[in-house]
């Protein structure tokens, strides 16, 4: 599928988890049905939320990610953030009670119903003054060079079909000494059928690269000190949990055997680190 059509299809996924979340039906990670964030109990406890999402809980009930990029990442007040694939805002009104007042938090989505979600949420916070949202491509960030403390993300990159563009984008557009918390899915050797998923890619499977290609992405755009230093690996039933139905068109291809069956133990949930020299 060539990359526009992919977006599209990618964009109305998210459109549609969103919806179905709002309306209390529980949302997918990364547009799945039946995800690590959205409807909130155990699933965004496995992705590594504490009280976060008691005090976020509107923001919490849409969130569509894998991990929780800030955990420890060492944000601090008066600092700026930017957020690849920012969604309905969860984890930018976290960014904000890091950075406070005197700080900066910019959101980035390519997803119009996510950018409204995400100024919804923003405004119910209070924290108008603090976040802002952007429209736009990952691959060519709509952000000043050197102009970011911090670039954060919660499994959006995996969707990228340029991955370079978007590591190369992240280096830009961080300050000299700037630091990335990424958190994200990699996947090891999976089946043809789901490699040429539409709804895997957008259930952020089809599209993972392994972890060893993703740190040497990082590191060629020019990271340093780039390392995974937290991981879960899925195994069949949390991958039943976390995507539910989301890939049920492989299924024939598979042979009928159970999606979560084939790749558990493939893919993984991982937080990434490193910073820009200077």
């Amino acid at each position: 599928m060539e990359n526009d059509a992919l977006r599209a299809a990618i964009s109305t996924a998210y459109a549609k988890a969103l919806e179905a979340a709002s309306q209390g039906g529980g949302g997918g990670c990364c547009g799945g049905s039946g995800c690590c964030g959205a409807g909130g109990g155990t699933l965004i406890e496995l992705a590594g939320y504490g009280p976060e999402r008691e005090q976020h809980v509107q923001a919490a009930a849409t969130s569509f990610g894998c991990g929780n990029p800030l955990a420890f990442s060492g944000v601090e007040p008066g600092q700026t953030v930017l957020d690849l694939g920012s969604g309905a805002g969860f984890d930018l009104l976290i960014a904000a009670d890091r950075v406070g007042p005197t700080g900066k938090v910019v959101g980035v989505d390519m997803t119009e119903a996510m950018l409204a979600a995400a100024r919804e949420n923003i405004a119910r916070a209070g924290l108008d003054s603090v976040i802002e949202v952007r429209q736009g491509h990952i691959e060519a960030l709509p952000v000043a060079d050197a102009s970011v403390d911090w670039v954060i993300s919660n499994c959006v990159i995996n969707l990228s079909t340029d991955k370079a563009a978007v590591f190369a984008e992240i280096f830009r557009v961080l300050r000299p000494g700037g630091r990335i918390a990424i958190s994200d899915i990699v996947a090891e050797d999976l089946p043809p059928a789901v490699l040429a998923s539409v709804a895997g890619h957008a259930a952020c499977v089809s599209g993972a690269i392994s972890e060893a290609a993703y740190l040497a992405g990082l590191a060629g755009a020019g990271l340093v000190d780039v390392a995974a230093p937290e991981r879960l690996v899925y195994s069949a039933e949390q991958l039943r949990a976390l995507f539910g139905e989301a890939l049920s068109e492989t299924l024939e291809s598979l042979g009928g055997v159970d999606f979560a069956d084939v790749v558990a133990g493939k893919v993984a949930s991982l937080r990434f680190v490193g910073r820009k020299p200077g």
